[in-house]
This record gives structure tokens, C-alpha cells and sequence, in this order.
């Protein structure tokens, strides 16, 4: 799967701090699909550990995490929740 865009229902960010976690919602090519961000993720972009604001981070760093969930997608379309992980950072 090679999509190009996707867009981010941002009323369903979601910080999950037990799973160390943002969860979220986005659409690619007409299609739903679930995502989890690992904390790892927001750590490699930011520098810094999310304590408490991993969902702000999320919003900082909203473009090269896109680009990650895109890649995420393309391998792993057929899971009910793409895990974005440091390995899909470019």
C-alpha cells in the first residue's frame, strides 16, 4: 500500500499512558484505520521522555508522525492497530 496522505481525526488523540501510548484515528485513501504511537517515537523527535504531555508532543510533531503512520500502513495495513515505531521514523 503507497498512500500519500492522511488525514487525522484529531478528536481522537488519545494519551495512553498504561500502554505508553498515543492513540488516534486517521483516514488514508477512504479508508479508517487505528494507530498507536509509541512513546519511544515522541521521545526520538523531542529529545525528552513524554511526562504527561505526550499528546502535546503529538501536536508538535504532527508532520514527521504522519509520515511514520504512513509507513506503519504500508506494512502492517492488515492489523486492527498500526503501531508507529522508531523503525519507521526516516
Amino acid at each position: 500500500m503507497a498512500a500519500s496522505q492522511m488525514e487525522i481525526d484529531h478528536a481522537t488523540i488519545l494519551d495512553n499512558i498504561e500502554a505508553e501510548q498515543v492513540e488516534f484515528t486517521a483516514e488514508v485513501d477512504a479508508e479508517e484505520y487505528e494507530f498507536a504511537v509509541q512513546y519511544d517515537v515522541l521521545e526520538a523527535l523531542s529529545g525528552d521522555r513524554p511526562d504527561g504531555d505526550a499528546a502535546d508532543m503529538f501536536q508538535r510533531f504532527i508532520d514527521p508522525i504522519t509520515d511514520a503512520a504512513l509507513s506503519a500502513l504500508s506494512r502492517n495495513s492488515d492489523q486492527s492497530i498500526i503501531t508507529v515505531s522508531e523503525n519507521d521514523l526516516e
